[in-house]
C-alpha cells in the first residue's frame, strides 16, 4: 500500500459546512477521480482515510490535513490535479506527499495551530489593549455549550502568543471601507480544544470587547511548536522523501 498525506483548504461558503459533510464530499471526490483507495475489512468496508484535527464548523482553513491509503501507487502531483478537479468549489487540494517510512503518525506532528481572526469595526488600538489584558491574565475562563451542556474551560492556558495587525475591508454600504483589527494567535492543541470563538469570548471577559459584526476566522497553519512559539511544517519530512 501507499500512504499519502494531503493538505487542503476550506474556503468561502464551505467554512459553514460541518466536518461530516466535508468528509462525505471528500469521499465522493475520491470516487469521481477514480483514486485506487484501500478499504477496511469486514461487512461494511470503508476507504482508509485518517483525518487530523479538522477545523470546527464556521471557520475557514488553509491548513487541513488528511492521510489516505492506496492499493496502487500514484504520483502525488497527478493526484493533486485530478482530485482537485473533482472537489466542490471551496474545498481545494493544495499538496500531496508520500508518507516517509518510519516517520511516525502525522497527528503527532501537530501540537498547535495559528489562527487569523478578522474583526471588522474593531480598531487595532482597542484590540491591542484587549490582547494585552488577555496575555497578562493567568487564567481566563469561558463557557461553551457542548452536547453535555455548558462547560467551563480556561482559554488562556492554550494561547501561546498573539499579535495584532490592521487591514481595510470592503463594505457593501457607506462608509465604503471599514477598519478591521486582525488577531494572529497561536493556540495549543488541548482537550477540549480552544477554538477561535473561545478566544473571542476570552477577549470579552478580560476587556469587554464585542465586535459589531461577526468575526471571520481562518486557520493558517498547524504543526509542532518551536522554542519561539512558531510552527514547524508537519509535511516537511515527507516532502523531502517525495521530492528526493
Amino acid at each position: 500500500m501507499q500512504r499519502l498525506r494531503l493538505r487542503y483548504a476550506k474556503r468561502g461558503r464551505l467554512r459553514f459546512t460541518s466536518h461530516r459533510d466535508i468528509a462525505r464530499a471528500f469521499e465522493r471526490a475520491l470516487r469521481r477521480a477514480h483514486v485506487p483507495m484501500a478499504y477496511s475489512q469486514g461487512f461494511n468496508p470503508h476507504p482508509k482515510i485518517s483525518w487530523i484535527g479538522a477545523a470546527p464548523t464556521g471557520v475557514a482553513s488553509e491548513a487541513e490535513y488528511v492521510e489516505i491509503q492506496l492499493v496502487t501507487p500514484v504520483e502525488p502531483a497527478e493526484l493533486v490535479a485530478v482530485l482537485d478537479r473533482a472537489m466542490p468549489t471551496g474545498l481545494d487540494l493544495l499538496e500531496a506527499v508520500v508518507a516517509a517510512p518510519g516517520g511516525g503518525a502525522l497527528a503527532d506532528r501537530v501540537e498547535a495551530g495559528r489562527w487569523r481572526i478578522e474583526l471588522p469595526g474593531v480598531s487595532p488600538g482597542d484590540l491591542s489593549a484587549a490582547v494585552t489584558a488577555l496575555l497578562a491574565a493567568p487564567v481566563v475562563e469561558v463557557e461553551r455549550l457542548t452536547k453535555q451542556g455548558m462547560r467551563t474551560i480556561d482559554a488562556r492556558a492554550a494561547i501561546v502568543n498573539a499579535t495584532v495587525a490592521t487591514a481595510t475591508v470592503a463594505s457593501d454600504s457607506p462608509p465604503p471601507d471599514v477598519t478591521c483589527g486582525i488577531l494572529e494567535v497561536v493556540v495549543r492543541q488541548t482537550t477540549p480544544a480552544v477554538r477561535p470563538d473561545d478566544v473571542l469570548s476570552a477577549l470579552r471577559v478580560v476587556a469587554d470587547l464585542e465586535p459589531p459584526v461577526p468575526a471571520k476566522a481562518t486557520r493558517m497553519a498547524q504543526g509542532r511548536l518551536d522554542d519561539g512559539g512558531g510552527l514547524a511544517d508537519p509535511l516537511a519530512q515527507d516532502r523531502a522523501v517525495t521530492q528526493g
